[in-house]
């Protein structure tokens, strides 16, 4: 399924269970809420955007600690699970995903290769759970549209269940 497609599945279910939308993006740069807001009706059920490419912009704008992103840096686990729980702090959305990663074509290492991605989901009630991808380094146009497809994904899975 498309990105388009799985936007508009995402708002219909949100929609129709009154969930409200945040994103926290880095490596993504504002493409996921692009994609959601895409699509007609958005505005009813995403709250806000928030594009924190710099570390600073994590620190000011979702709160995320600078001391965790200087000891386990920006793309990590504990760092997209504290941007997630910032952009539900910092909105009224009651559901955030958060992406940072390594889109290229350099910044990799041995142990943060290009392609990585790490996802960060947090909800209003304190739920928050993170997970990480390894695109092929297909290029950065590739990394960054696997990204927002993935993060869309994980939206609708959590939207969909119950």
């Amino acid at each position: 399924m498309d990105s388009y497609s799985l936007a508009e599945k995402i708002i219909k279910t949100a929609t129709e269970k009154g969930v409200m939308i945040a994103t926290a993006e880095s490596c993504t740069g504002g493409l996921i809420a692009g994609a959601l807001t895409d699509i007609a009706g958005s505005s009813m059920v995403v709250d806000r955007g928030f594009v924190t490419y710099s570390n600073e912009a994590k620190n000011e704008m979702l709160s995320v600690p600078m001391a965790l992103i200087d000891e386990h840096g920006a793309v990590s686990e504990e760092v997209t699970r504290a941007m997630a729980e910032g952009a539900i702090a910092h909105s009224r959305a009651t559901l955030a995903v958060s992406v940072t990663g390594i889109a290229g074509p350099g910044g990799g290492t041995d142990e943060k290769p290009v392609g990585l991605v790490w996802f960060g989901l947090a909800d209003e009630a304190g739920q928050v759970s993170a997970i990480h991808h390894l695109f092929n380094d297909n290029g950065r146009h590739f990394i960054r549209e696997k990204a927002v497809e993935t993060a869309l994904k994980i939206l609708l899975t959590d939207i969909s269940k119950d």
